[in-house]
């Protein structure tokens, strides 16, 4: 693969502003997290998973204004006049999304009006200080005094102390006071210390106070003897976006250090803070933090609802889902406690693993773990672009170093958010004698690829697992993932080949079974959509994404769904193809599932593959987005196996069949909850055929 020779900013083409055709991406993300929070809204979704849903909703918004908004913000003070294929210019967006998240917002402070009433009534109690009676008060003065007081630092602004430093995402109290000796108004912000959690917990069981509000009840401790006026919780957002001159680098893994330093004092992007906050306050804030207006939110509610992940660790079953212990697809044929031989198992042929509901750590954590303790073995190569704290995977690869082994990991430092955990694994493999290479100048490497080499009595042989799903123990429990595990010489061959091209240097490397990105990806696909268009009203396309905004991809669907080609799209998050339009996309249909797990895998099915009238299946790590096909390492891989196409077909059918978790895209571009008519949950489903098949 000549990835050294790829011109990664010249591929696709430019289609310029076709608004009536696009959906805009910004605007269908917002759409996706508004389904986010309907599950929160939903009464039918037990009280503890709604507040969950209220914290990922939080969660996601705050990575949306670190990146999205953030770039957006980059292209106003760039003076881009660039449009989006939709035809929105940055400023045209940015008004869009302000009206959005503030509906969102209104909606999220309503929904959590409610659930406080709700959980109250279930006996777990979100309280305020007003609310407290003096024997509550007294034990929470007593945990300030003790354990917050002395952490606690109050940073006053005037001539002689600047506005200090506020950390992104951080949550800070504004202090506003009066100053008895002379009169005169003084401000200061307080840090509230994340040690302690958000919530207090008081004795009585099940019952929280937000840690602001204490501290903020004893404001007279910090600032002793001056008259407070007014106090409000605020919290800024920074722009996050990893910035990395990789062509002037010379040490990419230095280059990353310094950038995430460097982010640290970034732009601020957003101001939340409370409604009921002064003009004072809120003009010194956004002078001092150098923003606009329209850059503060005031909300209506507690700040960070991303802390309400803590409500989770409550010991009320009832409250939550039933819990899913996954299952072992692949149980020992003989008594006895001895996990099988994955080896042996994979001679037999290849296997297709389905997470969270079959078990990730009995296959592909089994299969690293058995590859490093296996003296067989020669070799273990793998890519790492996100992993668990605790990672038992990156524990087996150093034990398989120590213990002699070749061993080769491709880390992408500049995974988003992970780029700090990825740095300190890279350190601790390369102490261990690991082979580790930080991916390509221009390219992160998002394909989630290993490849075992054992020598046996027959000669080497190679094992290959090709995932969906990022190589990590905690997710994979909530991630709807697949990965396939073989022993195919091709794809052997293949992922032997896109190792050495990610280690070492390759050129016009020819694959087999293995479709990789840059190089083939976007042609592979789009030959596979075309050869569909040819067959008209005979042709059948399903794809499972997580997202759709190449606007090549779109355009090459609306010419097959001209063709006559029935084409049903799976997209859990962004799309901006807009569905049933007639003329253009009237074959179309759209949707998107949205419960207990995250819609994770991707799955490619074609009626006619590659136009001899036989389907094609594919799955792996790519979205059809613009940087997984023009600026990342990715893989798919072609599924032959007879048996395992029937499994794909039944994730696809029971996909297409649910009515529980679903939603539709309509052609105005607005999304609607698919009506429930068999009250099909495709999430319990494969709990329960997942159960059946090993009983």
């Amino acid at each position: 693969m000549d990835l050294d020779s790829i011109n990664i900013e010249n591929i696709g083409i430019d289609i310029g502003a076709e608004s009536g055709r696009f959906i805009n991406r910004e605007l269908s993300w917002l759409d996706f997290n508004s389904r986010v929070l309907a599950q929160a809204e939903d009464p039918s979704v037990p009280l503890l998973e709604r507040a969950k849903f209220c914290a990922i909703w939080s969660s996601n918004l705050d990575e949306f204004f670190q990146v999205r908004v953030a770039g957006l913000k980059d292209q106003l003070a760039g003076q881009f006049t660039g449009t989006t294929p939709d035809g929105r210019t940055a400023a045209q967006q940015l008004h869009e999304i302000r009206i959005e998240v503030d509906a969102q917002m209104d909606r999220a402070a309503r929904c959590l009006s409610g659930l406080t009433v709700e959980l109250a009534d279930a006996d777990i109690e979100i309280l305020n200080w007003d609310d407290l009676d003096d024997e509550d008060r007294k034990f929470l003065s007593g945990e300030f005094d003790d354990r917050i007081y002395p952490v606690l630092t109050p940073l006053a602004v005037d001539l002689g102390h600047p506005f200090p430093y506020i950390s992104n995402l951080s949550l800070s109290l504004g202090v506003l006071m009066v100053d008895p000796a002379d009169g005169h108004q003084r401000f200061a912000r307080l840090k509230v210390p994340a040690t302690f959690g958000r919530f207090l917990r008081l004795p009585a069981e099940h019952r929280f106070v937000p840690i602001e509000q204490v501290v903020a009840a004893h404001l007279p401790t910090l600032f002793p003897g001056m008259e407070i006026t007014e106090t409000v919780a605020f919290r800024v957002t920074r722009n996050a976006d990893l910035a990395v001159d990789e062509g002037e680098a010379q040490d990419l893994l230095a280059a990353v250090e310094v950038e995430l330093r460097r982010r640290r004092f970034r732009s601020v992007v957003r101001l939340e803070v409370e409604r009921l906050v002064s003009s004072e306050i809120r003009n010194l804030l956004i002078d001092e933090l150098d923003i606009e207006r329209d850059d503060v939110y005031e909300v209506d509610t507690l700040l960070e609802l991303s802390s309400l992940w803590d409500l989770l660790a409550v010991d009320r079953p009832d409250l939550k889902n039933p819990a899913w212990k996954s299952v072992n697809p692949l149980p020992s044929a003989t008594t006895g406690d001895q996990p099988i031989d994955l080896f042996a198992r994979i001679r037999e042929g290849d296997i297709l693993v389905h997470h969270p509901y079959d078990s990730f750590t009995a296959t592909v954590q089994e299969f690293i773990w058995q590859a490093a303790n296996d003296p067989k073995v020669l070799a273990i190569k793998l890519t790492l672009y996100r992993t668990s704290g605790d990672s038992p995977i990156v524990r087996s690869l150093i034990r398989a170093a120590e213990s002699g082994k070749q061993v080769a990991v491709v880390v992408e430092l500049k995974a988003r958010f992970d780029e700090e955990a990825n740095i300190e694994w890279a350190r601790r493999l390369e102490q261990a004698g690991v082979h580790v290479a930080y991916g390509l100048v221009g390219l992160k490497v998002h394909a989630k690829t290993c490849l075992v080499v054992r020598e046996e009595a027959e000669g080497v042989r190679r094992y290959c697992h090709i995932g969906t799903g990022n190589y990590n123990s905690i997710t994979a429990r909530v991630y709807t993932d697949l990965g396939l595990f073989t022993a195919d010489p091709d794809i052997g061959v293949d992922l032997t080949q896109l190792f050495n091209s990610l280690t070492g240097y390759g050129r016009n490397i020819e694959f087999r079974r293995l479709v990789p990105a840059p190089q083939g990806l976007r042609r592979t696909v789009t030959e596979l959509i075309r050869n569909e268009a040819a067959r008209g009203t005979e042709g059948r396309i399903i794809i499972k994404i997580n997202s759709l905004a190449d606007a090549d991809m779109v355009e090459a669907l609306y010419e097959a769904s001209a063709a006559g080609v029935d084409i049903d799209l799976i997209v859990r998050a962004i799309c901006c193809l807009r569905p049933g339009v007639g003329g253009m996309s009237e074959t179309i249909r759209v949707r998107s599932l949205i419960g207990r797990y995250l819609e994770h895998s991707r799955i490619y099915y074609f009626g006619n593959g590659e136009g001899n009238g036989a389907p094609a299946y594919y799955i792996g790590s790519a979205d059809l987005m613009p940087r997984n096909l023009n600026r990342r390492i990715e893989a798919l891989v072609a599924v032959v196996d007879p048996d395992l196409r029937r499994r794909l077909d039944q994730i696809l059918e029971f996909n297409l069949k649910d009515d529980t978790l679903a939603w539709d895209l309509l052609a105005d571009g607005s999304w609607q909850r698919v009506p429930p008519q068999t009250g099909f949950d495709a999430h319990t489903a494969f709990e329960q055929l997942t159960t059946a098949a090993v009983s």
